[in-house]
């Protein structure tokens, strides 16, 4: 992972944790999209970011993103290195196969 594209990925897990710890969720899982927009190219941080919306569907006791997240993480161990759909948030509330439009600032960082 280049370096600026590592310290966006970081700073956006770091604030998605610090509004975990505040019980802040909705703003938690905004910052964990975009954690995984950054970061769904590489299995560590992809996996890392569905095992973080993972731990918010827990404390929300949102059965169906569990599931769709236990799914996500699978599949993100399995194919980061083949395949991702560009831009996708990684949510359970989006078909994991689409691509979605990426934000300017993100492609900013994302672009080679």
């Amino acid at each position: 992972m280049r370096q600026k594209l590592k310290i966006a990925y970081c700073r956006e897990m770091d604030e998605a944790i610090r509004f975990y710890e505040l019980n802040e969720l909705h703003s938690s899982f905004y910052h964990l999209e975009r954690a995984h927009i950054l970061g769904q190219n590489y299995i560590i941080p992809h996996t890392k970011s569905h095992w973080w919306m993972l731990k918010v569907a827990f404390k929300q006791h949102n059965f169906k993103d569990l599931i769709g997240q236990i799914t996500r993480i699978i599949a993100s161990i399995l194919f980061s290195k083949i395949w991702v759909p560009t831009g996708n948030t990684g949510g359970s509330n989006v078909n994991p196969l689409k691509p979605m439009a990426i934000p300017d600032d993100l492609y900013e960082i994302l672009k080679k």
